[in-house]
């Protein structure tokens, strides 16, 4: 089975009164449309995963977010290929989060995480995005 290595951004931000919120996006492209999932994509041939997830961030959003440690390693078998994603928590530098190739998005609490339809390698590092809301 093909091996795609690829990074995801667990993107969180704070509001005045302390409350967390994380960023989530929705497919706008391909064989899984319409299914949400943590912004990122495919480290390329001599690149760091860090640097992988700055450029997949850049091209896919126009900001520029500061990597912080990796929250977890995501092994999922999809039926064609088995996806190994590594989920980053990171802030915003800069930018404004444009969707250039999403077709939606929103900044969720804890409490409305499970609210809507993440795809399934995504679901597996909800825990851990759980526990990034509540410290």
């Amino acid at each position: 089975m093909k091996k795609v290595n690829v990074v995801a951004a667990i993107i969180i931000r704070k509001d005045s009164d302390g409350k967390k919120y994380v960023f989530a996006t929705q497919r706008g492209y391909g064989e899984f449309k319409d299914g949400w999932e943590f912004p990122g994509g495919k480290i390329e041939a001599g690149e760091s995963p860090e640097a992988a997830l700055e450029r997949e961030i850049r091209e896919e959003l126009a900001t520029q977010v500061k990597v912080g440690g990796c929250i977890g390693t995501i092994e999922y078998d999809y039926s064609t290929f088995h996806l190994s994603m590594k989920c980053f928590a990171c802030q915003v530098v800069s930018g404004k989060l444009e969707l250039l190739e999403h077709e939606n998005a929103a900044w969720l609490t804890r409490e409305n995480l499970h609210s809507v339809d993440w795809l399934p390698a995504d679901v597996t590092i909800l825990d851990a995005v759980e526990k990034l809301l509540k410290e």
